[in-house]
């Protein structure tokens, strides 16, 4: 079995960008050794920054998990259903209902 190694790898996407940027920033005069050495420090900047937001989002997990494990979702029996639900029903719509078939029969009992 492969041991991991305790040195950071470096990533060939890093490499690509730090020298994309050494590149866009270049002076005039500027030799590639100077673009080269610029270009490691901006890589090292950005593993730098990749490592720190794996630490930050490690740290925000585990304080996620803790919270979980201090205060645990309530389970489906646990929750309260109300056993018995009242709908108030309004009267005008029935009334309507009632005078409108009302008026319907009418008219066809006097036609």
């Amino acid at each position: 079995m492969a041991r991991r190694s305790n040195k950071y790898q470096h990533s060939d996407s890093s490499q690509d960008e730090a020298l994309r940027i050494a590149r866009g920033t270049q002076r005039p005069g500027q030799t590639k050794e100077q673009t080269k050495l610029i270009a490691q420090g901006i890589q090292k900047g950005i593993e730098q920054y990749k490592k720190q937001q794996n630490a930050r989002a490690r740290e925000l997990d585990k304080k996620l998990k803790k919270a979980r494990q201090q205060h645990p979702a309530p389970e489906a029996h646990e929750i309260e259903i109300p056993e018995k639900l009242i709908y108030r029903q309004r009267w005008l719509p029935w009334l309507l209902l009632f005078l409108s078939w009302s008026a319907m029969a009418a008219y066809w009992i006097v036609k």
